[in-house]
């Protein structure tokens, strides 16, 4: 990570883990069945917080491009706290659901503003190249942060049941949102050189600056191809990283205790870790390369769904670090291609997308759970990765530095 200023680097990577390392994550979905939630009732709180992450993705991120970013990042996990400490308090279906809409907004408030914020650092110091290896080894310390904390979700669950899973995640986020305060405090437009507002804003209104800021992203996604194209392809592989919200139900369907299941669902975010590692290796993969990975992924989220236990979740777990490893490349590649001064409002865009794929993922696990076995839902959903195999020759932007300057 070249030029990257090491207590940046430590805090982004700190503030990721603690983002992921929640316990409660491996054994939530148990607790909503446990409630006696059918598996379309879950699914409808996953569509719950989805849509309240969609519906105020772009409004936050135009936030980000207005206010410190810092305070939106400290206010996240603030929401999170209490979405948790809700499930416990309130364990039926309205109780999860408005933990959801909490988790949604909590979400929403990071999305778009974590990556403008580290991209936006990077370009004050120029080391904007950096960005896909800091975020990936910051997106595999998360991941690793999962596994520890999915690991100690069973003598958790074992000492004190759900309870004691939910207060030590309340516990986490609670940290996160006081890590965010030591980040730096510079406005968005302080930021880099490239953020710097229009001459016409100086001495605009905070409401002003918001709705310049949220007409120049939407512009800019709407009319610059290459940034359309980016945040398309980019949506579309990222929101169909969902699988992993079921693989605690299918290893349940195959037959593991809960004990178990928290192991085994630890062994795919093993594969997630190493994935997102080798982001910044993997930065100046060829398109083609990239096509192919998506098409391997899909044949094994299909083959590990089907075949359970150690060696099917062995075979999720590569799945999902090729996928998570392809989210990281082509988010970094959508950053690069961002010019105007809304950046955090574009990505957010992104989001925003992001979640309306995930919405349509959960509406077909919703409606397929009546007809088919979860491991067979997880299965089939691999096929749109195929699709988006499909696309990434012509809308994935090629590495930097390969690109025809008139794009």
């Amino acid at each position: 990570m070249t030029g990257v200023p090491r207590p940046l680097a430590v805090k982004v990577i700190a503030y990721s883990v603690l983002d992921d390392f929640i316990p409660f994550y491996a054994v939530y979905a148990l607790l909503f069945a446990d409630a006696g939630l059918s598996i379309g009732e879950i699914s409808s709180l996953y569509m719950i917080w989805s849509l309240t992450a969609l519906v105020l993705e772009v409004p936050s991120g135009a936030w980000a491009d207005v206010v410190p970013r810092r305070l939106l990042l400290a206010l996240g996990p603030a929401l999170h706290a209490v979405a948790f400490a809700s499930w416990i308090l309130v364990p039926n279906y309205l109780g999860f659901a408005l933990g959801f809409v909490l988790w949604g907004a909590g979400s929403a408030l990071i999305s778009g503003t974590l990556e403008a914020f580290v991209y936006d650092e990077l370009a004050a110091v120029g080391a904007t190249r950096s960005y896909a290896a800091l975020m990936g080894y910051a997106g595999s310390a998360a991941t690793v942060g999962i596994l520890i904390a999915t690991f100690l979700a069973a003598p958790l669950f074992a000492l004190g049941g759900y309870p004691l899973v939910a207060w030590s995640s309340v516990a986490v986020a609670m940290a996160q949102g006081l890590l965010a305060r030591s980040l730096p405090a510079a406005p968005p437009v302080a930021e880099a050189d490239e953020l710097e507002a229009p001459d016409e804003l100086a001495g605009a209104s905070i409401a002003a600056r918001y709705v310049a800021m949220l007409r120049a992203g939407l512009r800019e996604v709407t009319r610059a191809t290459v940034v359309r194209h980016a945040v398309l392809i980019t949506a579309f592989i990222y929101g169909l990283n969902t699988h992993d919200e079921y693989f605690a139900l299918v290893a349940e369907e195959k037959g593991a205790a809960v004990t178990v299941i928290a192991l085994l669902v630890g062994i795919t975010s093993v594969g997630e870790a190493i994935g997102t590692a080798l982001a910044g290796r993997a930065g100046g993969m060829r398109n083609a390369t990239m096509a192919a990975l998506l098409v391997l992924a899909a044949a094994l989220f299909a083959a590990g769904s089907a075949l359970g236990g150690v060696l099917g979740f062995l075979g999720l777990a590569v799945a999902s670090g090729i996928h998570n490893n392809l989210i990281v490349v082509n988010e970094a590649r959508l950053q690069d291609t961002i010019e105007g001064p809304a950046r955090a409002t574009v990505t957010s865009v992104n989001g925003l997308l992001t979640e309306l794929v995930a919405i349509g993922t959960f509406v077909v696990y919703a409606a397929g759970s009546t007809a088919f076995s979860v491991a067979t839902l997880v299965a089939l959903m691999g096929l749109p990765l195929v699709v988006a195999a499909l696309l990434v020759p012509r809308w994935t932007p090629p590495p930097e530095g390969t690109r025809d300057p008139l794009d």
